[in-house]
């Protein structure tokens, strides 16, 4: 039986290490799940303006009980606020802004990631999908994309493989993986582990890691 407060705790840090990466006057995408929960946690003083493919540019943080407007909703059409100076397009131009080089950050959840930073993140085996929605759009057309993920599935398995079993999203697209366990880079060189969170240790997260990881020389305690 899963712990849903565990569940939170490790969501939140997940999301909370995620908002560590936002820099002053970044154009930031937010993917359906655990990545809209980045909109929370945007660190003081920090300007981002956040995007939805479904034609909203300036999402606020989520509304408190009672204050929803049902107007105002991001793609997993969930209710969200709206910022000073919010705009609203077809998600025509949505896409436009997306393919067009114009994010420099997406955050997605993933069913999988491989050693060389392919993303299978759209279909769940043995149930019926609509379809991958905006990620392909996404994963090519951002600067930068990062992973948000719990490090192992829910019968312990890993997550992060030597090579991608499900259908994929997009070939070599990933940057950043971020679990409730660990920071990994992907780069030209293998999966290379920088942060490990408080009482885990490197150690730990190979166990749950089916690739080989490089530890960094500045490997270090993730600080949320």
């Amino acid at each position: 039986m899963t712990n849903p407060g565990k569940d939170v705790e490790k969501r939140e840090r997940i999301v909370k290490r995620i908002a560590q990466e936002l820099r002053d006057g970044f154009y930031v995408n937010l993917g359906i799940g655990m990545p809209t929960l980045v909109a929370n946690y945007v660190p003081p003083g920090i300007d981002v303006i956040l995007q939805s493919e479904n034609g909203m540019l300036g999402i606020g943080p989520f509304p408190v009980e009672g204050q929803e407007d049902s107007d105002l909703i991001n793609a997993g059409k969930e209710t969200v606020t709206e910022m000073p100076g919010t705009a609203y397009f077809s998600s025509a131009d949505s896409f436009a802004m997306i393919r067009g080089g114009h994010i420099d950050l997406s955050v997605l959840g993933a069913m999988e990631v491989d050693e060389e930073g392919n993303l299978a993140n759209w279909m769940i085996p043995g149930k019926m999908v609509k379809g991958m929605g905006g990620a392909m759009d996404l994963v090519a057309g951002a600067r930068r994309v990062i992973i948000a993920m719990e490090h192992t599935t829910k019968d312990l398995q890993p997550k992060i493989l030597k090579k991608c079993t499900l259908p994929l999203t997009g070939v070599r697209v990933v940057n950043t993986i971020v679990t409730e366990m660990a920071v990994i880079q992907v780069t030209p060189g293998g999966l290379v582990l920088e942060e490990t969170a408080p009482g885990v240790s490197a150690d730990d997260v190979q166990r749950v890691t089916e690739p080989r990881l490089v530890f960094s020389p500045n490997l270090k305690v993730m600080e949320i």
